[in-house]
């Protein structure tokens, strides 16, 4: 059966890999178009698989409308699936090995400026979600950290007195990054609101960030609570992937260390943390083109 090819393939990616929740179920997702494809096609079994198939379905979902990161992602699912069947002696030969990848546009992540930073955080929180979310969206902005990073985080994950925040990353790895001061009485303000949340609703969490219920926070809840405080501030709507960008965007352009900022954003690739290299030029450039005298473009001067 093709289906428990991709069952193995999944309790795989769990247990060997430890990859996270959310990445198997990516894959699952991808892998479950494909046997509706195969299905359809009447396959029964991955040997009888070849690389027509696989450049067929991917032709198809092209013509779906997916772009081409979405392709790439999916190609990528294919790939990592089919190696694991040469792996495990299944098949002889990968049918994904020799289709290549739609190129997608360039894309430079977007960056808030300092400014607009500071009036999104310089503001005194009334009552405990205003204090929560002033903590989750300093923390963000303080450390670099990813949204599900954040929702992860217990209450051992922050040494308020080292002003250090221990991180479970991609591929459960973990990392410490160190944490401004202003995050740290953000995070202390909170802890308090804390205390007597988890004591009128009489729940028990090790979670740092709680929803009302007294229970840890989602992902979803911390993207509209950012929303929520866009608007209460009167500032452009941003993500919390904004704020991470934004903080290795400006620790770039103040030190231009990027191994320790690879180190803090945990990439495995410094490749993937080049991209604000990219960011710092766009910024050197517009610092130029605005001051040396010899790029100002000339007014008025054409006779």
């Amino acid at each position: 059966m093709l289906n428990d090819k991709v069952t193995e393939f999944i309790s795989y990616l769990e247990t060997v890999k430890q990859f996270s929740n959310n990445t198997t179920k990516s894959y699952k997702r991808d892998l479950d178009r494909f046997l509706d494809y195969l299905s359809d096609k009447g396959i029964s079994t991955w040997k009888e698989i070849n690389e027509s198939d696989v450049r067929t379905f991917v032709n198809k979902e092209r013509r779906r409308g997916l772009s081409p990161r979405s392709i790439q992602r999916t190609l990528s699912s294919y790939r990592s699936f089919f190696n694991y069947l040469l792996q495990e002696l299944y098949i002889e030969k990968s049918p994904a090995e020799n289709i290549s990848s739609p190129k997608s546009p360039s894309y430079l992540p977007k960056a808030m400026d300092a400014d607009l930073v500071q009036r999104l955080l310089d503001f005194k929180p009334k009552g405990m979600l205003e204090v929560r979310d002033k903590a989750i969206a300093e923390l963000l902005y303080s450390s670099g950290l990813r949204l599900s990073e954040l929702c992860d985080l217990d209450l051992n994950s922050i040494n308020i007195k080292e002003r250090i925040c221990r991180v479970i990353g991609k591929g459960k790895k973990t990392r410490d990054v160190p944490v401004g001061k202003k995050a740290i009485q953000s995070i202390r303000d909170w802890m308090l609101y804390r205390r007597d949340l988890v004591e009128s609703k009489q729940t028990q969490t090790e979670a740092l960030f709680l929803n009302n219920k007294g229970k840890r926070i989602s992902p979803r809840s911390v993207q509209l609570r950012l929303e929520k405080l866009c608007v209460m501030r009167g500032l452009p709507g941003i993500n919390p992937h904004t704020l991470r960008h934004s903080f290795a965007s400006h620790v770039l352009e103040s030190s231009g260390d990027l191994r320790a900022i690879q180190e803090m954003l945990g990439h495995s690739d410094i490749g993937t943390t080049q991209i604000y290299t990219k960011l710092d030029f766009q910024h050197l450039s517009k610092v130029y083109d605005k001051s040396h005298p010899r790029a100002k473009k000339e007014k008025d001067n054409d006779h």
